[in-house]
């Protein structure tokens, strides 16, 4: 996996965390990439935003 296809990754699964990515850039992910990648990065991209609002929360309570 090189330094480009991660940030690809990331980049696709923020905009499908969103809500925005196209079902053709999807297709076309899944066609060059490998799913394994999309699933690591999805699971520590949830991991990070879990923790992220954990912390804000206790922040402001």
């Amino acid at each position: 996996m090189t330094l480009q296809t991660l940030v690809q990754a990331i980049k696709s699964v923020l905009a499908a965390f969103a809500g925005i990515q196209s079902n053709d850039q999807r297709k076309k992910d899944f066609e060059q990439g490998s799913w394994g990648t999309y699933i690591v990065v999805g699971l520590v991209l949830t991991i990070v935003l879990v923790f992220v609002l954990i912390l804000l929360v206790s922040a402001i309570l």
